[in-house]
């Protein structure tokens, strides 16, 4: 739980202070976006085939926080950052320093408590080394299709 409160706390802070270069509505966007998106994918593996949970297994107050302020910062963060107007070289390293970084940082979310906050049941992070890939693509689709809706 207390590696839970600090990454939390870190995060947002950077978020908070960084340049930034997606708008507020953008921001909005990608945090209610994030949440939806991480609690629809969670009802099945968390919650319905227990693959993994934050804290312990099923619905509790305490791993609110990881649902709702913990991953959304750092999807605004990958955004924020992202060489949109580069190489695909680029892009392709940009994302693949980025996924290295979510299984490090879930590998780290995984020591035992108090740092500790994520565990696995069935799941294991090779799984996510395929799936995290693909949510960021939906992330990045969803971003453009923001950008979209703000030009019209």
């Amino acid at each position: 739980m207390v590696g839970l409160i600090l990454f939390v706390i870190v995060i947002n802070l950077v978020v908070f202070f960084i340049k930034k270069n997606l708008t507020m509505n953008q921001m909005v966007h990608i945090w209610f976006f994030t949440i939806a998106l991480q609690l629809t994918f969670d009802i099945f593996i968390d919650l319905k085939y227990h693959g993994y949970w934050y804290i312990t297994q099923g619905i509790d107050w305490e791993a609110f926080p990881a649902y709702t302020i913990l991953v959304p910062p750092v999807n605004i963060l990958f955004l924020n950052w992202f060489p949109f107007k580069r190489s695909f070289k680029k892009k392709f390293l940009y994302f693949a320093v980025w996924v290295i970084a979510i299984l490090i940082y879930e590998s780290i979310a995984q020591l035992p408590p108090p740092w500790g906050y994520f565990e696995y049941g069935w799941w294991r992070l090779e799984y996510s080394a395929v799936i995290d890939p693909i949510l960021l693509l939906i992330l990045i689709g969803y971003y453009k299709w923001i950008q979209v809706i703000e030009k019209k």
